[in-house]
């Protein structure tokens, strides 16, 4: 069992864990301080344990906020945070580095922004495909046995990758874009985790709030939201996968949970292994995704869902060109 599975144990989180990127970053303007910090207090009040940053999110705002917020409880939580994409204030846009000496860099600033001598899970938040895998993964290394980080983990990568990883130095966990209408992690990744050991850690298990129900006019979306730049929420793209998504909602009529709960459940039906993350920044909704991880679906409703949003049948890219050239993770053949 690696440290990371050890800890989710030790913390006795839940199945569910909290993605906390969206009180400030990538969905307009980030929530005041005062209520993101209540928002926070309330998840780990609720049960959550599991609290998933990045030194990206908010140019470094998100890792304070998370900071400010858990350090009376850093030994009953399971902590997180992703290095080798951060916002660069001079040039005015996000680097990926994946060189060991910014890696390290990094973890330092991570450590202090988050006021903790240590993180229990740090990833590898992109591949930066300018340096080998196994130099940057070397360096993370190179910080558990320092201490500082707990395990390693990477994000957005293929099962080629993660070998190539994992034989480097263990890999305990894979942050991939998972849900209903995002299948990639089934081509390869999943299977890979499996060899190594390592947790499918699932972000965006709602499909950025789309399962939810929570977008249905991408004119609505406030500015700076960065599902105007994604395909799939498109105005040509939006209305057809709509039409997919009230077959879903039927579906969550018929076994009496909301939409985004059997959603989740879905993810879960996949294996113990599989760890969803939704992140939100309403309390409410985190309330009501933390009781997905107790919902149990019969294999047929499982089934059905499986034969719902299958990737032939979404419309639309899940990132814009920029952002896929960004990613190592395998895309599913065009038809």
């Amino acid at each position: 069992m690696t440290t990371f599975f050890s800890r989710l144990q030790a913390v006795r989180a839940p199945a569910i864990g909290l993605g906390c990127m969206n009180l400030s970053h990538g969905y307009g303007q980030p929530v005041p301080e005062a209520e993101a910090l209540r928002a926070l207090d309330a998840a780990f009040d609720m049960g959550y344990r599991h609290f998933d940053t990045a030194t990206l999110y908010g140019a470094t705002a998100n890792e304070r906020l998370v900071g400010k917020a858990l350090a009376t409880k850093r030994g009953e939580i399971l902590l997180a945070s992703k290095c080798g994409m951060a916002f660069d204030p001079e040039l005015g846009r996000k680097v990926i580095d994946g060189r060991p000496a910014t890696l390290r860099r990094q973890c330092e600033e991570s450590l202090a922004r988050l006021g903790t001598d240590h993180l229990d899970l740090y990833y590898l938040h992109r591949w930066d495909k300018n340096v080998a895998i196994e130099e940057s993964v070397g360096e993370l290394g190179r910080l558990v046995a320092e201490g500082k980080i707990g395990a390693v983990g990477l994000s957005e990568v293929s099962a080629a990758t993660l070998r190539l990883a994992h034989a480097e130095h263990p890999i305990a966990a894979v942050q991939s874009e998972y849900s209903l209408w995002t299948r990639n992690p089934e081509i390869a990744v999943i299977d890979a985790c499996r060899e190594a050991g390592a947790a499918l850690v699932a972000f965006s298990p709602l499909g950025r709030g789309f399962l939810a129900g929570a977008v249905t006019d991408p004119a609505r979306l406030a500015e700076g939201d960065m599902r105007r730049g994604l395909p799939r929420f498109s105005a040509e793209s939006l209305p057809h996968n709509l039409a997919l998504l009230a077959e879903v909602e039927a579906v969550a009529r018929e076994v009496e949970v909301s939409t985004a709960q059997l959603a989740l459940a879905w993810l879960r039906a996949r294996g113990d292994d599989i760890l969803p993350i939704p992140g939100t920044r309403s309390i409410a909704h985190m309330r009501e995704n933390l009781a997905a991880g107790d919902l149990h679906l019969e294999a047929t409703t499982v089934a059905r869902l499986d034969a719902l949003l299958t990737p032939e049948r979404v419309v639309g890219e899940r990132y814009a060109e920029a952002q896929q050239a960004e990613v190592d993770t395998e895309e599913f053949e065009k038809p």
